[in-house]
């Protein structure tokens, strides 16, 4: 096998860097083409790209757990990183610590994915906008906010929008706040099981639930 022939293997799948003969694995050229491809094919490339930024920094645009790979240097390199939780924001966790308190690098880690706020320093968890932009992608990072927050209604409700559960973690409060669960239902039926067991019953409230599923029938 010649060059030519292993750069469009890896042009069709960068992964494939992976069965390659270990002397392409220390071509810039080839490696490059892999991760562009693939990041996850920084894995299989040789060490020494671990700490090359230009690689790492293409691996990451496409697969940002590669970070995981990258050397210790780069996880402290604030434009890698930001590649990385763009990409995916659970990459977070490989970051060099100091990004966990990075409200800008946390803000994109999850806006991209809002369970990533879990890896985020714990005084994010105080923090509205951080919060409500992680229930937005996925409501379930709820349960790790501040118990101040479970009481804002703004939060709540985005949460309840993107997981049926969300409701759950909100504080007792609003599960017995009946103008709220209104809004709640409106959004999501299925939220009525985690009001409080007064509000069940509200005609007003069955009403709406109703009429969602009947329009499911």
């Amino acid at each position: 096998m010649d060059k030519k022939e292993a750069l469009k293997i890896v042009q069709r799948d960068g992964d494939e860097l992976e069965n390659l003969p270990a002397h392409f694995k220390k071509d810039k050229e080839i490696v490059l083409e892999a991760v562009k491809q693939d990041g996850n094919a920084l894995y299989h490339a040789d060490d020494s790209f671990r700490k090359d930024k230009e690689i790492v920094l293409e691996a990451v645009k496409t697969y940002g757990y590669a970070l995981d790979y990258a050397d210790d240097s780069l996880k402290k390199d604030r434009e890698v990183v930001l590649e990385a939780v763009k990409q995916d924001g659970n990459a977070l966790q490989f970051a060099d610590d100091s990004f966990r308190k990075d409200k800008e690098i946390v803000l994109e880690a999850v806006k991209q994915h809002g369970p990533a706020l879990e890896f985020a320093d714990d005084s994010f968890r105080k923090d509205k906008e951080i919060v409500l932009e992680a229930v937005k992608t996925f409501g379930y990072a709820l349960d790790d906010a501040d118990d101040s927050l479970k009481k804002d209604k703004e939060i709540v409700l985005e949460a309840v929008k993107t997981y049926d559960d969300a409701l759950e973690f909100a504080d007792d409060s609003l599960k017995k706040d009946r103008e709220f669960i209104l809004e709640v239902v409106k959004q999501n039926s299925r939220a009525i099981g985690y009001a409080d067991e007064s509000l069940r019953n509200d005609p007003d409230i069955l009403a709406i639930v109703k009429k969602f599923w009947n329009k499911k029938k």
